[in-house]
């Protein structure tokens, strides 16, 4: 196979492609991405250079989760149906609060992935006090009261 020999061609000092005006690109400064638990404010939990260096954003973030994993345990213990309901329309009720529930328990588990001490702490916070207040029998009427 003459003409497929790279022999003593050295790749790794190649200038990068040009773009489609002619400049070439530039390299971007990427956050370091932490792959074991720290603590710290500077974080990015969910999108891109949110909640940034700035503590009280930092704090906020962290209610957002809290709040994202309450509402995941509402949701997953909730009754909206009633008896009753048309089964088309009470299939696709329950279809779209199944969407919404995983797709806001992902949220809470991409936010955990940022391996924020702070954030995996409200994430585990919040499932306990939903599933507290929605799932346990604390606040549950007996069948007596009824």
């Amino acid at each position: 196979m003459e003409g497929m020999d790279h022999g003593n061609h050295d790749m790794g000092s190649m200038a990068p492609p040009p773009s489609m005006n002619g400049t070439t690109m530039m390299p971007r400064r990427k956050m370091m991405m932490h792959m074991t638990f720290f603590w710290g404010t500077a974080a990015e939990i969910l999108f891109s250079k949110w909640p940034g260096t700035n503590t009280g954003m930092y704090y906020v973030a962290l209610l957002f989760v809290f709040a994202l994993a309450v509402l995941v345990e509402w949701l997953s213990h909730c009754r909206i149906l009633k008896a009753g309901s048309g089964h088309v329309a009470a299939g696709l009720v329950q279809t779209l609060l199944h969407c919404l529930r995983v797709g806001l328990g992902y949220m809470v588990m991409l936010a955990v992935m940022s391996f924020n001490a702070g954030v995996f702490l409200v994430a585990v916070a919040g499932h306990t006090l939903g599933f507290f207040l929605f799932g346990s029998r604390v606040f549950r009427k007996s069948v007596e009261d009824e």
